[in-house]
């Protein structure tokens, strides 16, 4: 009996943090997919060229991550464990790291946009919506690495209704400066791409004030200096051996996504604005998955800090199996309906025709994408951060990336020949990690001693 009371107890704790996170993602996924939609209304080159440049700057907001996982965990860690000042420490080194990282990265995408897309292999066709877009987004990337910072530590302080709202915020600046910028409403000039970037990065800045507000009012106070007298090292460490396989694993991910994107260039124009619509409508058949994974991530740590890996255990075999069958759901419905949903996007017909296919193939993959999702982030909130890691390179580099070549580029299967490899990099990699949780080996792989 006591053991049901403790479940549900532990379930109400992850409902707790999964809905605001669900909010939130969900709200975030829109402000790309706003850009995508309302860009669509200019021209299908605008969303081709955003899609790519997009790929590149989630690709350098990777950098970011190395800091932001080592918060997430080491915060969720520390806080079951009742250790305060070493909270105080992660994020107060975490701030710092990332404000001087971001400043670099602003500099290097602002400066060699050009040359960067011209790496890509961009057709001049697409190449001046691109770099108008990459050059203010990339200029603002700053913020982002601060905001991703000051959300990690306020989530991973069961304060994630606070990120979401502030989401909601940047999703009603940004609709609302794409629909000025863009189409030049309300006596604003007519931008096209550069005002979808303009808009994106201005929400973004308020999104990090606001954010800022809300971590000294609710979660951390102040900084004392004396806490940072001599200087944690030992923190900026821990961040570091967090941070650096974790974010590896996804620089892993991102850039082979980037080489996809390059060989789906090869295959023309109207293939590479269909796998643009395609990855922002996919998103959202998955978005619950993401929530459940980043809260279960969250409650895991804490288990873990408390000493309670049983409990880690049973809390991370609930959100495998739900997140499972509420993604393959979700898909089975996008696929249904995907001549309808690519009719209201785009008018060019063979974009619909791959499009409404892609939907389809992709009800297979959303089978293991969701365990990914979950055993990425909980194998990492145990502290368990180096295997997710290797079973990433190896697998996505040799399936997604090599057999994507193979059937999409040489065998000229195109598209559907890509997202074939796809499915199989995500269901290969998903036994993988379903071993690996049940073997348990991460109960070892603990900060807190």
């Amino acid at each position: 009996m006591t053991n049901i009371i403790r479940q549900e107890s532990l379930r109400r704790r992850l409902l707790k943090l999964a809905a605001p996170i669900f909010v939130e993602t969900l709200l975030i996924m829109m402000l790309g997919a706003v850009d995508i939609i309302m860009l669509s209304r200019h021209s299908d080159n605008s969303v081709a060229a955003v899609g790519v440049v997009n790929q590149i700057v989630m690709l350098t907001f990777l950098v970011f991550e190395v800091i932001n996982l080592g918060t997430s965990v080491l915060c969720s860690q520390y806080l079951g464990a009742k250790m305060q000042k070493k909270v105080v420490q992660v994020v107060g080194v975490s701030l710092l790291m990332n404000l001087v990282i971001g400043l670099l990265v602003s500099l290097f995408l602002f400066s060699m946009n050009g040359t960067i897309l011209h790496w890509m292999g961009l057709g001049p066709e697409l190449m001046k919506d691109g770099m108008d877009y990459m050059r203010i987004v990339g200029a603002f990337a700053f913020f982002q690495a601060v905001s991703l910072t000051l959300s990690a530590s306020l989530r991973s302080a069961n304060k994630a209704i606070y990120p979401m709202m502030v989401t909601v915020v940047v999703n009603i600046l940004n609709i609302i400066g794409n629909y000025s910028l863009i189409f030049g409403k309300f006596g604003f000039p007519e931008l096209g791409v550069e005002g979808a970037a303009i808009s994106t990065a201005f929400s973004r800045g308020v999104s990090m004030v606001i954010l800022f507000v809300i971590l000294f009012r609710k979660h951390i106070p102040r900084f004392p200096l004396a806490y940072f007298r001599p200087f944690p090292f030992v923190e900026l460490k821990n961040l570091l051996k967090v941070g650096l396989p974790s974010a590896g694993e996804q620089l892993s991910y991102s850039s082979s996504q980037v080489v996809i994107t390059f060989f789906i260039n090869m295959l023309g124009t109207e293939a590479l604005a269909t796998r643009t619509y395609c990855v922002n409508i996919i998103m959202f058949s998955y978005l619950f998955c993401i929530a459940m994974a980043q809260g279960g991530a969250i409650c895991i740590g804490h288990l873990i800090g408390e000493q309670k890996p049983h409990a880690a255990f049973l809390l991370g075999k609930y959100v495998m199996k739900k997140s499972i069958l509420i993604t393959f759901s979700f898909s089975c419905v996008l696929a249904l309906f995907g001549r309808v949903i690519f009719g209201w996007l785009t008018s060019n017909p063979e974009i619909i025709r791959m499009g409404a296919m892609v939907l389809i193939i992709d009800v297979v993959l959303e089978i293991g994408r969701p365990i990914n999702i979950f055993a990425t982030n909980a194998l990492r909130a145990a502290g368990d951060v180096n295997y997710p890691f290797y079973v990433g390179l190896v697998v996505m580099w040799s399936v997604a990336v090599g057999c994507g070549y193979l059937l999409g580029v040489h065998w000229e299967w195109g598209l559907f020949g890509m997202w074939i490899a796809f499915l199989l990099d995500e269901n290969i990699r998903g036994i993988v990690f379903v071993r690996r949780w049940y073997g348990m080996k991460w109960i070892k792989k603990s900060f807190v001693k």
